[in-house]
């Protein structure tokens, strides 16, 4: 009996040992948060995740559906998802616990790259007798999805101009206002994403639009003193149907960004792999607003550290890490 009894702890100590290092050989499942469907962020997720599940072995990343930029930044922060598309200025107020109507910090969101600038974009039918926006005053305005970075950045920039709560406030995504401002549901939508925009382009197709000017409003109100990492450029005429003249806009800067609880080689093979000369020209043919990125512009509009996988990686590509890259 005895024996027997040694035989089988024998035997159950050898199966543990096989499950745990089963377990140690396995996959590695990563969770990368995106954005809303027909929206940017949503393209660039879904199409790192399957190249990097394709690529890296023994890691398998997969897309989910998120309302964006705020979103990722508490799911990447509480350790919900792995990766996540954030903007600069969220993951740095983030970071500072400044973030409107949220106190709390997320330390654990580590930048890894900069992706594209998203400038703001406001649409309003052509005959809408809405030509500035302080027009807007009362108006119904669709600003992105709850929780979104475009709907943050819509309260920040409103709220500077004092129309935030002057102005019938819908929290919309993307396609679904284009689809509203056709059927006169709402007056106005605010889009904050690398052009050309297909929800824009949608609303184009079927309605005469026009794009108002948010720079000169916003300098006015002190909007760019107060918001340093928003950066001013222009949209050029003829980017969407009927819109045949310059919108000067502002734009943020899209990060791809990581938990602290990733591994560091794991970081450093995504980098390697998607920032490739193949894996850049495969992110073009995702979407076009990736031509952006190149090795060179890296660490463009990062002004929060960055993760220790990241910090390696372009550090080899002889990029510079400031101090406030830094996470040491």
């Amino acid at each position: 009996m005895k024996s027997f009894r040694n035989r089988l702890t024998l035997i159950l100590g050898i199966v543990g040992l096989t499950l745990v290092a089963g377990t140690a050989a396995g996959v590695d499942r990563l969770a990368f948060s995106g954005g809303p469907e027909g929206g940017t962020f949503q393209y660039f997720s879904n199409g790192i995740a399957i190249r990097l599940s394709k690529n890296i072995g023994d890691v398998e990343v997969s897309n989910m559906a998120s309302a964006g930029s705020l979103e990722n930044l508490r799911r990447v922060n509480s350790g919900e998802a792995d990766f996540g598309i954030v903007y600069s200025g969220d993951t740095y107020l983030g970071r500072n616990g400044k973030l409107t109507n949220d106190t709390r910090k997320y330390p654990k969101v580590m930048a890894m790259a900069f992706l594209y600038g998203a400038p703001a974009h406001l649409i309003v039918k052509a005959d809408s007798g809405i030509d500035k926006v302080a027009d807007l005053k009362g108006k119904r305005v669709a600003v992105g999805g709850a929780g979104s970075g475009a709907a943050g950045a819509a309260e920040r920039y409103f709220s500077s101009l004092g129309l935030w709560d002057n102005m019938n406030v819908e929290f919309l995504g993307y396609s679904k206002a284009a689809s509203a401002l056709g059927d006169n549901l709402i007056d106005a939508f605010w889009v904050f994403a690398g052009f050309p925009n297909s929800s824009v382009i949608q609303a184009a197709a079927s309605n005469k639009i026009k794009m108002l000017d948010v720079v000169e409003a916003g300098k006015a109100a002190g909007f760019f003193d107060e918001y340093p990492f928003y950066t001013n450029l222009t949209i050029p005429a003829g980017t969407y149907t009927g819109v045949d003249y310059d919108v000067a806009s502002f734009q943020d800067s899209a990060l791809w960004v990581a938990g602290e609880h990733v591994e560091a080689d794991t970081v450093h093979a995504a980098l390697a792999d998607v920032y490739s000369k193949e894996g850049l020209a495969y992110m073009v043919k995702v979407k076009s607003t990736a031509k952006s990125m190149s090795v060179k512009s890296g660490l463009d509009g990062i002004v929060t550290p960055i993760h220790e996988g990241a910090e390696k990686y372009w550090s080899e590509q002889g990029l510079k890490i400031t101090e406030a890259q830094s996470a040491r």
